[in-house]
């Protein structure tokens, strides 16, 4: 059993369920919050998720960044492929 990350500061853990169970939870959080459109928004996966959470969001529109590794979880970053990427002018001394 293990703590689910639902929000910042927010976590939900499931007594008596199984490994499984909770990566399923994780998946579905992420579905749901791609599902309502939302053009940004970052989340915390436990890395066992973070394949196929990359092949749910390649589905649905999404790029998926690494933002921050700790041990077992991993934070991502969910951008919608609707949002333009912000170039930036730079200048070179030449």
């Amino acid at each position: 059993m293990r703590y689910i990350h639902v929000d910042e500061g927010f976590r939900l853990r499931f007594k008596g369920r199984t490994e499984e169970f909770d990566q399923g939870v994780e998946i579905g959080i992420a579905a749901v919050l791609m599902d309502q459109g939302n053009l940004e928004f970052t989340r915390r996966f436990s890395k066992q998720n973070v394949e196929q959470v990359r092949s749910l969001a390649e589905r649905m529109g999404y790029h998926v960044i690494e933002a921050e590794d700790e041990g077992e979880w991993v934070d991502l970053v969910f951008r919608s492929s609707a949002v333009r990427p912000k170039l930036r002018l730079v200048h070179t001394a030449g």
